[in-house]
């Protein structure tokens, strides 16, 4: 088996393959400060829950956009599993053409995501991952990784205006029953589901009329579940996108 690990900047998510079947994928806070052991208790908590063995797995893969607890999550898979784990970035192999201004500030989920696209849906093909940033990435019919956009969150958003303003509540990520609202916490439901949809909508719209050609749209990340269904734009979600793209990853590097 083969234990998978996305680090973003507020969870960790992490995935358990059976060949190329995913067996599970749960999300954990992602914690600098935590420690190796503190990181190893965490992978030993969700592999007991789905009854599997440190001894079942053989490989592990890491991407991370966050380096201070990329080696420790590294030294954390070590100490349980046993194995050294492949972290995603320089001298690995993708298979992606990146034709941005300077490829090596592409983000390694960013990298994940285009590969498990282009291998899962039709192109050209625009890529939202819904986490601590909204980011859309753009692949072209030629496989290119053109660039893309990055957005605040709506989550930071939610935090800004609870934190800025003293009569705003930090609420739950609900849609709002109409886009006028008429309480306080509804009209901030409006403001950040509603909007960001609004804002996808309008950012493929002007993709598309960049590149002069439809695209397929694909979403993911920890929102995305709860905003692109208000999106009036086809947008296809797949939680296991990064995921997928991990599998694809090892595989190549074999």
């Amino acid at each position: 088996m083969l234990l998978a690990l996305d680090v973003g900047n507020t969870n960790i998510v992490l995935g358990c393959f059976d060949g190329s079947k995913i067996l599970f994928r749960e999300r954990v806070s992602t914690n600098a400060q935590a420690t190796d052991l503190e990181y190893a208790t965490r992978i030993r908590m969700a592999l007991d829950i789905y009854h599997i063995g440190p001894g079942s797995i053989h490989a592990a893969i890491i991407s991370s956009v966050v380096p201070s607890v990329t080696n420790t999550l590294r030294q954390a898979v070590k100490k349980y599993i046993g194995c050294d784990a492949m972290v995603v970035g320089p001298g690995i192999k993708t298979g992606l053409s990146i034709t941005i201004d300077n490829p090596a500030q592409l983000g390694s989920d960013l990298v994940v995501d285009a590969v498990a696209g282009i291998a899962e849906y039709s192109l050209p093909l625009i890529i939202i991952d819904m986490g601590t940033a909204t980011t859309l990435s753009v692949i072209d019919e030629k496989k290119r990784y053109r660039g893309g956009v990055i957005m605040t969150g709506a989550a930071v958003s939610m935090d800004a205006l609870a934190g800025r303003a003293a009569q705003l509540p930090k609420i739950a990520f609900e849609a709002p029953k109409h886009v006028i609202g008429t309480n306080t916490v509804d009209c901030m439901k409006s403001g950040l589901m509603i909007a960001n949809a609004c804002a996808l909508d309008g950012m493929i719209e002007r993709i598309e009329e960049e590149i002069g050609a439809p695209c397929a749209v694909v979403a993911t990340g920890g929102l995305a579940s709860s905003i692109t269904p208000l999106c009036k734009r086809e947008i296809t979600l797949d939680d296991d996108l990064l995921l997928k793209g991990l599998y694809l990853i090892y595989q190549k590097n074999q």
